[in-house]
């Protein structure tokens, strides 16, 4: 009977982790959800369960929700600016990774989820990304599906918003980041400003653990200064290629051997870089490359 318990939730729990990854933004806090609702699964009288998947859905997501509530309130005094956890990283992406990113798991656009509520995030993630209807989604939050629609619009509006514009193919956008890997690593101001946007925006996540820009860093200009300094004060061994994150291409930095940053870009239509997210908190990349 066990077996057959675990038989069942295991079935389910790649599509209850894709969803509490996009709703908490945190790989480590996704899968503590999910061991949450696997030990419901366990705990219910499950004669009274007519459709298991909704079940499991609706617990998934009511957990979420409540973990989002005291993510939400920790963020706020968090050291410097948060940054999602990434999920994968890799040196080449595989087919999964690659759907993951068609599935919208990318740092730019879960950072654009940090700035809608918890239930607005759960709403538009279960119309947007998972396919429920509002009748679902009303009786899955508890809200009118009234209410529901209003979270949904008012949700697509701010990502819409906010979220990157322009759609790169990946030859293009690999070739850029190539090129901005070499400038980065010569420090060389002129080929880095001529790779940015004016208005670049660099954000960094350290997690007050090890030295990064505590604020967003505006305009080409500064972020460039940043790399020309960085370059000169780097001692050890270190190294810098191209890899994946959540299946898009990104910038993988080691030192003595170790996984110490990655870094995604953001990518406008005349071919500049809009965007630089960089991930060095040691707690969000242990065990991503193990």
């Amino acid at each position: 009977m066990c077996t057959a318990v675990n038989t069942d939730f295991e079935t389910h729990r790649p599509r209850l982790m894709a969803l509490a990854y996009r709703l908490l933004g945190s790989r480590s806090d996704a899968e503590e959800v999910v061991q949450d609702a696997w030990l419901r699964w366990h705990q219910a009288d499950r004669a009274t369960i007519r459709d298991l998947e909704g079940w499991l859905v609706t617990t998934t997501t009511r957990l979420g929700i409540d973990r989002l509530r005291l993510a939400r309130n920790e963020r706020e005094v968090y050291p410097g600016p948060w940054l999602p956890e990434p999920l994968t990283a890799d040196d080449s992406p595989g087919p999964e990774q690659q759907a993951d990113v068609a599935g919208q798991v990318s740092l730019a656009f879960l950072a654009v989820l940090e700035k809608l509520g918890p239930e607005e995030r759960a709403a538009f993630l279960l119309k947007d990304v998972f396919d429920y209807d509002y009748a679902q989604i009303a009786e899955l939050l508890g809200h009118t599906e009234a209410n529901c629609r209003q979270m949904v619009s008012r949700a697509r509006t701010r990502v819409q918003r906010d979220r990157p514009r322009f759609a790169v193919e990946p030859d293009t956008h690999r070739r850029l980041l190539e090129r901005f890997m070499h400038a980065m690593q010569r420090g060389d101001r002129d080929s880095i400003m001529a790779l940015l946007a004016a208005d670049a925006r660099l954000i960094s996540d350290g997690g007050g653990k090890v030295t990064a820009v505590i604020r967003p860093l505006e305009g080409a200009q500064r972020i460039a200064d940043l790399y020309w300094a960085v370059a000169r004060r780097t001692t050890g061994a270190k190294e810098v290629r191209i890899g994946h994150v959540n299946g898009e291409p990104a910038l993988l930095r080691f030192h003595e051997g170790k996984l110490h940053s990655i870094s995604t870009i953001g990518i406008d239509e005349n071919g500049r870089i809009v965007q630089v997210l960089s991930v060095l908190n040691p707690d969000k990349l242990r065990g991503l490359m193990a």
